[in-house]
């Protein structure tokens, strides 16, 4: 007959190596209860892991593209806003021509409304947001447009060189009163509107014309922004820049009235086409808005896909805790009555 001895060292090591299993289900226990998945995804699934891993990579880049769409809605509210304005300084300045045809205005202040045109358009196509200029294209960390009136404009420097080139004098100078209104429309065909609608554009914007193409879901992209280089900004431009820099100069009032109607034509056709430019603003707004509907629904099927994979029940989880935290105490008090233990308690005195 064979006999194991019994000691309480041996007892109290038993008890140590179960409190430290249950101590590590405990851990795992508390995971499950608080997340609602289990703990060791490759343990509980096992062939199954790889589906698992994949509806989680297909659901990171779900929210990255949200997050990424939040940017561009941004954006593209702003450039809405922008064009906005803009064609509110367009209808400005087509009511101060109208009003000059009618003789209510004089040139002067039609000059001067044509003036803060300019200025109004420069400000607002420079505009940024987070650190980024709206209507620069993908050139988003270079300014558009360039200060017209600033020191040194090319843009500027260009136009009264044509003028004088053309003419051989300023637009001050007593003989612009002998301009002609076909001598005013042939310059303003010939040498103006190269410099607005043609290569010269440079002198004014450094923009692009390619627009930013985000991808606003995963098989759809979109432009998502508007350059400077669009036919209604540059119109608009021209039509401003001619009336601030000739109207009230010595012209003769047959050369400003054909002045006038070449403006009053560019602005119209201006704010059709600034129209058109916040339609398709919109269209993107929208896009961007059906993308994210849809990529939320997407991200909801892929999480009850992910729950029914890895999902535990509550109940069971809280339960399981609850069982082990029990054992653990109880271990733990025999471990201290174990240890508490002693021959010498025994032994008679």
């Amino acid at each position: 007959m064979k006999t194991t001895s019994v000691s309480s060292a041996g007892l109290s090591n038993a008890l140590r190596y179960s409190q430290i299993r249950m101590q590590v289900d405990l851990v795992k226990g508390q995971k499950e209860m608080d997340t609602g998945r289990v703990a060791d995804l490759g343990l509980a699934l096992g062939a199954r892991t790889a589906q698992s891993v994949t509806f989680a990579r297909d659901l990171d880049r779900l929210k990255t593209i949200i997050d990424s769409n939040g940017l561009v809605a941004s954006r593209l509210t702003a450039t809405q806003d922008a064009l906005s304005q803009l064609s509110d300084q367009a209808q400005t300045l087509l009511s101060s021509l109208m009003s000059n045809t009618s003789g209510d205005l004089t040139n002067t202040l039609t000059g001067n409304t044509g003036k803060a045109t300019l200025q109004a358009l420069t400000s607002i196509l420079n505009t940024s947001v987070n650190g980024e200029f709206l209507f620069a294209g993908t050139n988003t960390d270079v300014k558009p447009i360039a200060d017209f009136d600033a020191p040194g404009s090319p843009a500027k420097a260009a136009f009264d060189a044509s003028f004088l080139a053309y003419f051989h004098f300023t637009p001050d100078d007593p003989a612009a009163a002998t301009i002609s209104a076909a001598d005013m429309d042939t310059f303003l065909t010939t040498e103006i509107e190269p410099q607005f609608l043609g290569a010269d554009w440079a002198n004014w914007s450094n923009a692009t014309d390619q627009p930013i193409v985000s991808r606003i879901a995963l098989n759809e992209t979109t432009e998502t922004s508007v350059s400077a280089n669009t036919s209604g900004v540059r119109k608009l431009a021209m039509a401003a820049t001619m009336v601030s820099q000739l109207l009230a100069g010595n012209v003769s009032q047959e050369a400003r009235q054909a002045l006038v109607s070449r403006a009053l034509t560019l602005v119209g056709e201006s704010l059709s086409d600034l129209g058109q430019t916040r339609a398709q603003t919109g269209i993107a707004q929208q896009r961007v808005a059906d993308a994210n509907t849809r990529m939320n629904t997407q991200i909801d099927l892929f999480n009850r896909h992910v729950l029914d994979l890895e999902g535990v029940d509550p109940y069971e989880a809280a339960n399981r805790v609850n069982d082990l935290v029990s054992h653990i105490q109880t271990s733990f008090a025999l471990t201290a009555r174990i240890q508490q233990l002693s021959l010498l308690n025994f032994l008679s005195p």
